[in-house]
């Protein structure tokens, strides 16, 4: 599996909707942190958004888990960028 780097950007609405969507977000993490695909996630604490960095089989892969995360689909972001990723430390 290949690395990628998700970054949710926050939308004009994220700190609304973020605690509303929290349960069903952390669900959806929760259930590829299981299958050890999830290597690192969390808020950014300026606001900005969120990072996860995610092992996929492929950049659709990845861009399918993103778009089904209920902050994409119920606007806590307003847009995603999904970067490939090589991790280099720790080694």
């Amino acid at each position: 599996m290949d690395l990628f780097v998700i970054i949710g950007r926050d939308g004009p609405d994220a700190k609304t909707l973020r605690p509303q969507l929290r349960p069903r977000h952390l669900d959806h993490v929760r259930a590829y942190d299981g299958e050890g695909r999830i290597r690192l996630a969390g808020p950014l604490t300026d606001g900005a958004g969120s990072l996860i960095v995610l092992a996929a089989d492929s950049e659709q892969d990845a861009r399918a888990f993103a778009e089904a995360d209920p902050y994409a689909t119920g606007g806590v972001f307003d847009s995603v960028e999904i970067h490939p990723f090589k991790q280099v430390f720790p080694e």
